[in-house]
């Protein structure tokens, strides 16, 4: 079996943060939060990188982290782009962004040929959440059902001061399986959390124990199949009814194959807090969290002088 990779989904431009939030640093080195992830990454067994960015941040991406990665990892790129679309279909007008998290993944589909994980550049994760994929990936191919994973994080822990979060609610059973996972694109912090679906008309609670989804997944080459296959029913539905902001998610095609009981997925739980610059003001309390973890010896101070 091949080793599993790491992929990165950093294509994204950062809308609500108002900038390159992948290339702003918050370490005391210039590091940035993807080089934290590569670094519990690589002390958990990966080897290989695979960075999904638009082509229009390659240079600045490559100068911030790409070449500095190279130097200890495997480093590949592959390029999310609003008109990698199957055959028949185009870009409908007034589109200015790529189709979403599964469609990032896919563009990494001419790269990836076996186990990977797959995680966004602007969350950090913890280390145990590296270790638990990387080895529930070596131990499980696909048998008879696909084996995929995901680390569950505990909403309470997932939310922050500054606006609202997108995350993949979760519910699973007894033995610790994914049942389903629903994508929430609004919740914010409260006593409980809540989310609105028709932008703060209406809320709904949620348990602030819930598990969430923060985009860590662990999946076979099975996925990419699959995720592919699946591309033209979302882009007939998504054509016709918000062909401008519609966005393919990993969390849709997962629970379409739960349902279908193509696919089991184990729920890897991580009590580790994130920490993520969804927006601007997000940015001092990760700096903190990054200083404290690197006192307390975690990371060296200077992370990539190994």
């Amino acid at each position: 079996m091949n080793k599993p990779v790491l992929v990165i989904m950093a294509a994204g431009m950062g809308s609500r943060y108002g900038g390159l939030k992948q290339l702003d640093p918050v370490g005391n080195h210039g590091q940035l939060i993807i080089d934290y992830s590569i670094y519990d990454a690589r002390r958990a067994g990966f080897e290989t990188v695979v960075f999904v960015i638009k082509p229009e941040i390659e240079a600045d991406f490559k100068a911030a982290i790409g070449d500095r990665v190279s130097k200890v990892m495997a480093v590949e790129y592959a390029y999310q782009l609003k008109e990698d679309l199957p055959e028949g279909y185009a870009v409908p007008a007034g589109r200015t962004k790529p189709w979403g998290t599964a469609h990032a993944a896919l563009a990494a589909r001419k790269i990836v040929n076996g186990p990977f994980a797959v995680i966004n550049a602007d969350d950090y994760y913890g280390p145990e959440a590296f270790q638990e994929i990387y080895t529930y990936l070596c131990d499980h191919p696909d048998g008879e059902l696909y084996e995929y994973a995901m680390v569950g994080y505990l909403l309470k822990n997932t939310v922050t001061e500054n606006g609202t979060v997108a995350r993949g609610v979760c519910e699973e059973t007894a033995e610790h399986y994914l049942k389903r996972v629903t994508e929430r694109t609004k919740i914010e912090k409260g006593e409980p959390p809540r989310y609105t679906e028709d932008d703060g008309q209406t809320w709904t609670e949620l348990d602030a124990d819930t598990i969430v989804s923060m985009n860590m997944w662990g999946f076979t080459r099975s996925f990419l199949d699959e995720a592919l296959a699946r591309f033209p029913a979302f882009l007939d539905k998504t054509l016709t009814e918000n062909p401008e902001k519609g966005e393919y998610f990993l969390p849709t095609v997962v629970s379409q194959l739960i349902d279908e009981g193509k696919a089991r997925v184990k729920v890897l739980r991580s009590e580790d807090k994130w920490y993520g610059v969804t927006y601007r003001e997000d940015k001092p309390t990760v700096v903190a969290a990054i200083a404290e973890k690197t006192a307390a010896g975690l990371y060296p101070d200077r992370l990539w002088e190994v």
